[in-house]
């Protein structure tokens, strides 16, 4: 059986459900885009290709297998995306949640199951099904959780809201020694350089005590400067819009000390490098048209 536990982003990984790229499917008509950067990119015709992005896992793969880290891979579905394991569920503490993803996803987790086997049933949550949450939106962090949601009455109106105020309240429900702390995010079904999917596209805690962030993803100001007074603003990395595009902020940390970064983020490796971590670089740029980059594609399962 497998002893899930996850109290934070970065405590030493040692299992993770990393996605996988291999029979991705053709490429999406516009009508089945998910979000603005892959319509941005089909448009242009420069959707990323299958052996690109196979390519770009494999070495993640390769950096997780360097550090000990046991990897499950998601059982391969013909013609269908799955590269983003974190949007399907979550683990928080020893319990694993399902994440109510949009409707045509439900397969992913379905090609999970023979991780899922391995997890105490009594482990494994299933959420009202008004509680609309994917993982890229979960941040556990030590006695908090932060999440990412987007709660004014147009919700419904974007494809690009994935966790609204029912599922934040759910979770507080469930866990209720954490302090649960929600932002707003900006949302745009258009313009990817407005719009922040997931709370990991445009704020993510590293190391210890430090935090990368961009402020014009947060709707509120208050909310962004609480991140900022409770990181400090010493430990904390800024990144702009086009850095926020390219998702700088959606690294993954194998540890306190290791991060996996995407190879063309030299303004990023470069602070981290300077502040003490160690920065595994790989090639994740075709997987960022999608929107996702690393934390996107990877569900921690236990970190020590």
């Amino acid at each position: 059986m497998l002893e899930l536990n996850i109290q934070n982003e970065t405590s030493t990984l040692k299992a993770v459900v990393l996605g996988t790229a291999v029979s991705n499917g053709p490429q999406p008509t516009l009508e089945e885009a998910y979000d603005p950067k892959s319509v941005q990119h089909i448009l242009r015709g420069t959707y990323p290709k299958e052996e690109d992005m196979v390519a770009e896992m494999e070495a993640v793969a390769k950096v997780l297998e360097k550090y000990n880290v046991k990897v499950f891979r998601p059982k391969v579905i013909e013609d269908y995306n799955q590269i983003f394991s974190r949007d399907i569920a979550f683990v928080i503490e020893d319990k694993l949640i399902k994440a109510n993803i949009l409707p045509d996803r439900e397969k992913e987790y379905e090609a999970i199951k023979h991780v899922i086997n391995q997890i105490d049933s009594n482990k494994i949550i299933t959420l009202p099904e008004a509680c609309h949450i994917e993982g890229g939106d979960v941040m556990p962090w030590n006695d908090y959780i932060f999440i990412g949601t987007y709660t004014r009455k147009d919700y419904s109106d974007f494809i690009t809201a994935r966790t609204n105020k029912e599922a934040v309240e759910e979770i507080r429900t469930l866990f209720p020694n954490k302090k649960v702390i929600s932002f707003e995010l900006r949302k745009s079904n258009t313009d990817p350089k407005e719009n922040a999917l997931h709370l990991d596209c445009c704020f993510q805690p590293i190391g210890k005590d430090k935090a990368i962030i961009h402020k014009n993803g947060f709707l509120i100001d208050e909310e962004y400067n609480w991140l900022i007074n409770f990181f400090g603003k010493e430990n904390v990395f800024e990144i702009d819009k086009n850095e926020m595009y390219h998702m700088n902020s959606n690294i993954f940390s194998i540890s306190e000390d290791v991060i996996i970064s995407e190879k063309n983020f030299t303004r990023l490796n470069t602070w981290l490098r300077n502040h003490g971590f160690t920065v595994e670089e790989v090639p994740y740029a075709e997987i960022a048209k999608q929107e996702g980059l690393l934390r996107c594609s990877t569900l921690p399962l236990i970190r020590e």
